[in-house]
């Protein structure tokens, strides 16, 4: 009788085990899927980026399906994370690629609102890599609406207010991202500032020709 119990046990361990590993190298490859995504979105490569896009959501609806039975390998924790590179990948294509596009919530994403609210806190570090490649080809004007967007974002953050054993870090993302926003306002500041000095500065040399 025992050893049916046991054999019983461990036939629904190695099956728990197997979804687990399985979906381990999924959660790998998704994340994978994104960061060479954000390099194409960076690189204005947004075909290459929005299939790479694609195949993230593919896998991740994969483990959604493998781990369906198993919601304490769900919630353990690396999933979340390749959830979180997903949103925040997702939501700079849509910002980046067409000006038109709204922003997806983590109900169109198919991902937890932990793992949402933790990708989008991720977000301003990708728009502030942005804007610091706006000031490199001088057109730092073209920045203030990213920074803009940067300050609405932090400020859906500051809306959840609760325990890190609910949001999972969320607080410090939270903080980051405020820290951000502040070297970012400065550097675009500055830029202006040098891109009308050096504009007066060659009004007044053509006058003076």
């Amino acid at each position: 009788m025992i050893n049916n119990i046991s054999c019983r046990i461990k036939d629904s361990f190695e099956d728990k085990d197997k979804a687990r590993e399985r979906s381990l190298a999924i959660s790998r490859d998704v994340v994978r899927n994104c960061r060479t995504a954000m390099y194409s979105i960076h690189n204005r490569d947004f075909d290459k980026a929005d299939a790479l896009i694609s195949e993230a959501r593919e896998m991740l609806e994969k483990t959604n399906t493998l781990l369906s039975g198993h919601p304490d390998i769900y919630y353990s924790g690396f999933l979340e994370h390749a959830q979180q590179e997903f949103v925040e990948c997702t939501v700079i294509f849509n910002i980046l690629s067409d000006e038109e596009k709204e922003i997806p919530g983590p109900e169109e994403l198919n991902v937890s609102n932990v793992a949402y609210l933790n990708g989008l806190g991720d977000v301003g570090g990708e728009l502030r890599r942005h804007i610091l490649d706006l000031i490199r080809k001088d057109r730092p004007e073209e920045g203030e609406k990213y920074l803009n967007l940067m300050e609405e974002i932090h400020s859906c953050l500051m809306m959840f207010d609760y325990p890190d054993a609910m949001t999972h870090g969320l607080r410090h993302k939270t903080d980051v991202t405020r820290s951000i926003i502040e070297k970012t306002r400065g550097d675009l500041t500055n830029a202006m500032r040098q891109q009308k000095l050096e504009k007066a500065m060659k009004q007044l040399e053509n006058r003076i020709n």
